[in-house]
């Protein structure tokens, strides 16, 4: 596995977050086309790949967890945000990596340089109030 790469799992997001097209007869088709499916089958789940996934440093000591990708108003994915510290989500401190910087080496997500103290010292990530389709969806 090389570096993760933004544009192979913002491919993935795109597939999972793109509106369905109306299906008009004889015009549409509903889903994916064969090439997409292609893509699909050869990139990344962000469910099963890379989210509550370790981070590692090059000592391959833990860092964090990936607890969330950010999807950017261009639809690329351009940072994850990375769980540092804490036990069972109390007193962890969160942080936005841009995603290029996060290496996948043997089965590994890697952060080169990185420990929970430079992590921790980051600035803390934190939520807008803007609610998710899937929040407002609860209501």
């Amino acid at each position: 596995m090389k570096h993760i790469r933004p544009a192979a799992v913002a491919g993935i997001l795109y597939l999972l977050t793109a509106p369905a097209f109306a299906q008009v007869a004889g015009k549409a088709t509903l889903g994916v086309t064969t090439t997409q499916m292609e893509a699909v089958i050869a990139g990344w789940s962000a469910k099963k790949d890379i989210l509550g996934k370790t981070v590692y440093n090059d000592q391959k000591q833990k860092v964090g967890t990936i607890d969330d990708i950010i999807v950017s108003p261009d639809s690329s994915v351009s940072f994850a945000i990375i769980g540092v510290g804490g036990f069972v989500g109390i007193g962890k401190h969160d942080v936005a990596i841009p995603v290029e910087q996060i290496e996948a080496r043997d089965n590994n997500l890697v952060l080169p340089g990185a420990t929970k103290q430079a992590l921790k010292d980051l600035p803390k990530f934190e939520y807008t109030g803007k609610k998710s389709k899937k929040q407002a969806a609860a209501r």
